[in-house]
């Protein structure tokens, strides 16, 4: 089961990883936005990879849990 907690790991740390590049843009984009609409459309393509992010983080850590339980 080691290797159920270790690629859970890695997926929780990638998620991670898309989570922190989604805050980086969304923080580039109100520093340069010129309008209101600019802002929105930025953060509008954002939003998805923001979702699966947080998707692809909660996997790895329900397959470090399950990992966890079953070792």
């Amino acid at each position: 089961m080691d290797i159920l907690i270790w690629f859970g790991a890695a997926l929780s740390l990638a998620g991670l990883v898309a989570l922190a590049w989604c805050i980086v843009t969304v923080w580039k984009a109100r520093k340069t936005a010129q309008s209101d609409e600019a802002l929105r459309a930025a953060i509008q393509k954002v939003v998805p990879l923001n979702t699966g992010a947080l998707l692809l983080s909660v996997f790895g850590l329900m397959m470090v849990v399950v990992g966890i339980l079953l070792g």
